[in-house]
């Protein structure tokens, strides 16, 4: 007996509680980044300063990133009543966390590349100048930090599931705007470090302080890639959201007249999981009454029910 709604019964849209909140953070921060970016290459331009025109560039790829994340939201919104997305669009935003993360690991070669050559070939800086570019790079990006940071998307950045509570209250990351977040952090700390390093040279002669740091600072910004990887394709791949099948298992296990054949839970949203759940059960226990067992399982907006008498 198979308890699989059909689809034309109800809607599967999965996206967070926070998805138009969080797409215009997002797109306030891109508007940010573009006219920071935009600035910093016609002052380049104008001045010769090859490192405005620099920062200007590495700007742009953020500014790209960022607009990845925007698309993405707006992507998912115009698409949740697709029908021909089975579990609607509530794993976009996963796509676009993941794309963000290869471009983030990228900057952080580039800039591991370009600082171990400078380490290696010493280059002239125009510290003053390069000091004052750093710090107006840094004021943006915490502007910007600022404006996602009530987003929710920055509590997880190892444990997206951390804190889950049994009774169904879980919760998860919107990565979309995660991603956003780690980009704006990956270009703060690189201003931090730039600054830090920029003051040596000036002061105490440590010239090679600044390609140091843009090393240090390139590792962090991996790391940083690698979780965001990690965690974004765990719910492309549709890992086990061990969590909250551990918590249907508790409570199906807790009734004598029901055993669990085969188990499957997994995200489709940020807030969202669906599962397949198959038992064998005594012949006068119905799906629905599976179904009101389950109930206590608020994660759980998908829910199909498979029983064997």
């Amino acid at each position: 007996m198979n308890d699989s709604k059909s689809s034309l019964t109800h809607e599967h849209s999965f996206l967070g509680s926070s998805h138009d909140e969080n797409a215009r953070r997002t797109r306030s921060v891109v508007a940010l980044t573009f006219i920071m970016m935009v600035g910093e290459i016609v002052a380049g331009y104008v001045t010769g300063s090859m490192a405005l025109l620099a920062d200007g560039f590495h700007m742009a790829t953020h500014a790209g990133a960022l607009g990845i994340a925007v698309l993405a939201y707006g992507y998912a919104k115009r698409n949740t009543a697709n029908r021909a997305y089975s579990f609607g669009t509530g794993k976009v935003g996963e796509l676009a966390g993941f794309a963000s993360a290869l471009i983030l690991a990228l900057v952080s070669l580039g800039i591991a590349i370009e600082s171990a050559l400078r380490l290696i070939r010493p280059t002239n800086v125009e510290f003053g100048q390069a000091t004052v570019i750093a710090a107006v790079g840094l004021l943006v990006n915490i502007v910007s930090a600022f404006m996602l940071s009530n987003g929710g998307g920055h509590h997880h950045h190892d444990h997206p599931h951390r804190g889950h509570d049994h009774h169904g209250h879980g919760h998860s990351a919107d990565n979309n705007l995660r991603s956003a977040y780690v980009h704006v952090l990956a270009d703060a700390l690189t201003s931090i470090l730039a600054i830090a390093a920029l003051l040596a040279g000036r002061y105490l002669g440590w010239v090679w302080l600044d390609p140091v740091m843009g090393i240090v600072g390139s590792i962090v910004i991996a790391r940083w890639a690698w979780t965001l990887m990690r965690d974004t394709a765990a719910v492309l791949l549709d890992k086990t959201d061990e969590h909250v099948a551990d918590e249907i298992r508790e409570i199906l296990s807790s009734y004598r007249d029901t055993e669990i054949a085969d188990l499957h839970v997994w995200q489709i949203g940020p807030e969202a999981r669906a599962a397949i759940v198959s038992v064998r059960t005594r012949s006068d226990v119905s799906v629905q009454t599976i179904r009101d067992r389950l109930r206590p399982v608020h994660e759980v907006l998908h829910l199909t029910v498979e029983a064997a008498h």
